[in-house]
């Protein structure tokens, strides 16, 4: 590509992801536990609590447990019964019967654990372990992308990285890329344990589920040329490999068959920017930047 294409493609980026992640602007009240706001949740969201008063004391500016739900147990215990009750209601995804835990900061004592198909409705923070499949060369290699089984809860059919997953409780980012790697692309735990982390992206955005608030760990692996990704457990249905131009012309797409979801386009991104494989101007850069930092809290 010209000089002039690629420069597009990345402002075509940047006004992408500029608008899907765009920060909440409704009001947002707090969901505070032991001092903590540990959640975000607007008023809609927040009335719809007011039905679980054995869990849950509903304020107008927060939210917080009854003061008897004191410890872990009883907390996850309860909270799992309230995301059961809104499951049934049609207002979160699909069930997973996985939970993460919720805290104050990743890898401290959890305050509770909390089924995953709740988190952005209750508007926690999330954590993932992501990875850019790297076959190193020229003009910053070639990337892997694989597309998401269209029966998948979150972002059906969608381009995604290689491997890519939440974190649920009690595992850390390390083992989370290995089981994911292996499920999702069939590379051995030996591979997949040279996965080097390079960077902790945010994303804060407002979502039809409610807010999403994530770090992903993005992490790069070098891939030999010969490799061909392999899904495991089905939930990805295609695998590509591209160079680092026709990569950036995926993460800017915003419509069709190849649209690649906004966490992984900005560990993409990211990416990008290290490999110094595209022509970037300071305003483009500088905005990209931006967009992979956001703040998690109001």
């Amino acid at each position: 590509m010209r000089r002039s294409e690629l420069t597009s493609i990345v402002t075509a980026i940047r006004s992408r992801l500029e608008a899907l992640l765009a920060p909440p602007t409704v009001p947002l009240r707090r969901f505070v536990v032991d001092g903590d706001a540990i959640g975000w949740l607007d008023d809609a969201r927040a009335s719809r609590l007011e039905a679980f008063s054995d869990t849950l004391v509903v304020e107008h500016d927060h939210i917080r447990f009854v003061d008897a739900l004191d410890s872990h147990g009883a907390r996850s215990d309860a909270m799992e019964r309230v995301a059961r009750t809104l499951s049934s209601e049609g207002l979160l995804s699909a069930w997973r019967d996985e939970r993460y835990a919720v805290a104050r900061a990743f890898g401290v004592t959890p305050s509770f654990d909390l089924e995953r198909s709740a988190a952005r409705y209750f508007g926690i923070r999330t954590y993932a372990a992501h990875v850019n499949g790297v076959v190193p060369g020229p003009n910053g290699g070639w990337l892997w992308f694989g597309r998401r089984s269209p029966s998948k809860a979150i972002d059906p059919g969608m381009l995604d990285n290689l491997v890519g997953g939440g974190i649920p409780a009690r595992m850390s980012a390390a083992e989370t890329v290995i089981k994911e790697a292996w499920e999702e692309a069939g590379i051995p735990t030996d591979v997949a344990a040279a996965a080097i982390l390079v960077a902790e992206i945010r994303i804060c955005r407002s979502h039809p589920l409610g807010l999403e608030r994530e770090t992903v760990f993005a992490h790069d692996l070098a891939l030999a040329p010969e490799f061909t990704p392999e899904a495991i457990d089905g939930e990805v249905v295609e695998f590509r490999r591209v160079n680092a131009a026709d990569g950036a012309a995926l993460i800017a797409n915003r419509e069709g068959h190849d649209v690649v979801t906004a966490d992984a386009s900005l560990v993409v991104v990211d990416w990008l920017l290290r490999s110094a494989a595209l022509p970037m101007n300071v305003e483009d850069r500088a905005a990209l930047r931006r967009l992979c930092s956001a703040a998690l809290d109001f």
